[in-house]
């Protein structure tokens, strides 16, 4: 197999990984928290924005390819921080098999 080859260097973009906690609301529900699970040096790149407008609203998503060192505990439903942007995992996977790097698909939360 074929391995991918990227300068470290690249990996200069910090991100906070965050993971969800449910906690019973007491009426049935949940309600949803997000912790810090830890704090990574990645690759952003931007892959690819629509926009879909129907029913008088606009709906617009955003998706990008993450890079990272590999790391166990890394699941999609989790979440990359950076200041105000949100990115949900969405995949993950080991791009040559070799246990060096992650890349994950993701999409920008609240835009």
């Amino acid at each position: 197999m074929r391995m991918a080859f990227l300068d470290p260097g690249l990996l200069r973009t910090e991100l906070v990984l965050e993971e969800a906690t449910l906690a019973p609301d007491g009426q049935g529900g949940h309600t949803e928290s997000w912790s810090e699970a830890a704090t990574v040096f990645a690759l952003v790149e931007p892959v690819s924005a629509t926009s879909v407008f129907g029913a008088d609203q606009t709906l617009e998503t955003v998706t990008h390819r993450i890079t990272l060192r590999a790391r166990d505990g890394l699941a999609s439903g989790m979440r990359f921080r950076k200041c105000g942007r949100v990115f949900a995992i969405l995949t993950g996977h080991d791009p040559d098999e070799s246990g060096r790097y992650l890349v994950c698909r993701t999409r920008e939360v609240g835009l």
